[in-house]
């Protein structure tokens, strides 16, 4: 498929390319904690019937994505945030099975998971949900899940390189119809194949996180979405780089879709209590930890560091959207103007909120043109 062959495609078949301006889904309420490091009382359960409810009210809704994190170990503290997780392979499979039109996600990662087992897992899931698959791959950042397996965690740049490999064999089993060998820095594998091929063609639809260089020039170079976190709207300037690399030194199209914990209510001033419930109840324990694995703390990064572990306690170091739900719309058309193509939602309390976002949001991103 050619690049315009490709977007004909996938605007008539893939939930993540419909013609909705703004593109949005739920991020993370596979995990303990989701992207609130608090223990402020909150509705959510780590519960299969939990989280089959909030994905089916997000497909209810319209929404696009269902992306879960890719966790298999707490960060300590006092919640131990994330700490119980679900797998998401077989999250993804079981919330493809239990819903009609949003996409399923799993989060990879690509050293803990053999190409051949992960490419075989994701055409399964393609075909359980009639194409609404997609892979959010990930290097891995978290030194003591890789410990829990063995293995070290990778030079920063190597472990690109090693994903890079990594994403070629899966790919190639997606679409390859004669076996074929694999003999590289990272892999010596011998007559591969596997069928049947993904429902979607190529393949799932990808996404990586990566803002470093190398993590730029991965996703410009092999996968469909830059998923970012920017921590202020201005960065989403900066992290529209991506997409512009993409098109301008590989002829391909990336878009790019953020998250963000939202916390709406009728009035700022109830907004902004609730959000600062999550600050009062702060596991900042957890929230330095993790802040520690991925060297927030050190050198450089030291200047602010009280206000990057306000912003990871509420919401995984992204900018929050707080306030009204007109507030929230137009944050949200900021987004847009901006170049966003989507944003992924983080709530506190996943039921409540998101049912209220139906019920008070939704028509509003319509009136404004960003939903239809």
């Amino acid at each position: 498929m050619n690049r315009e062959e490709l977007r004909d495609y996938r605007r008539q078949n893939v939930p993540l390319f419909n013609a909705q301006k703004l593109k949005l889904g739920i991020f993370a309420v596979n995990c303990s904690g989701g992207s609130v490091i608090t223990t402020a009382p909150t509705d959510r359960q780590i519960t299969w019937d939990y989280n089959r409810s909030v994905v089916r009210l997000a497909d209810a809704l319209g929404m696009e994505v269902a992306l879960p994190i890719g966790r298999w170990k707490g960060q300590g503290g006092p919640s131990n945030h994330n700490g119980t997780n679900f797998d998401v392979y077989t999250w993804a499979a079981g919330m493809a099975e239990a819903t009609d039109r949003i996409m399923c996600f799993a989060t990879s990662h690509v050293s803990l998971t053999h190409p051949v087992v992960a490419a075989k897992q994701a055409a399964t899931i393609d075909h359980i949900s009639n194409g609404r698959f997609g892979l959010n791959v990930v290097m891995g950042w978290f030194r003591d899940e890789m410990a829990m397996f063995g293995t070290g965690l990778r030079e920063h740049d190597d472990r690109y390189r090693y994903g890079e490999e990594w994403l070629n064999i899966v790919k190639r089993l997606w679409t390859d119809t004669s076996p074929f060998d694999i003999e590289s820095a990272y892999f010596n594998l011998a007559a591969l194949e596997s069928s049947p091929k993904p429902v979607q063609r190529p393949g799932p639809v990808l996404v990586n996180a990566g803002t470093s260089p190398a993590g730029i020039d991965f996703t410009a170079r092999n996968v469909d979405v830059s998923f970012a976190s920017p921590s202020k709207p201005d960065d989403i300037d900066r992290l529209r780089l991506v997409t512009q690399k993409a098109d301008r030194e590989y002829g391909r199209d990336v878009a790019l879709m953020c998250s963000a914990l939202v916390v709406c209510r009728e009035t700022e001033a109830e907004a902004r209590a609730a959000f600062q419930d999550i600050l009062d109840n702060g596991d900042w324990i957890a929230a330095r930890n993790m802040m520690a694995t991925l060297g927030v703390e050190s050198g450089s990064f030291k200047e602010g560091v009280d206000e990057r572990a306000r912003r990871f306690v509420a919401g995984y170091g992204t900018n929050p959207l707080v306030g009204t739900p007109e507030q929230i719309v137009d944050q949200l058309a900021d987004y847009s103007r901006r170049g966003v193509h989507g944003v992924v939602f983080y709530f506190a309390d996943y039921l409540t909120e998101l049912a209220y976002f139906g019920e008070r949001v939704m028509p509003l991103l319509k009136q404004t043109g960003l939903r239809h």
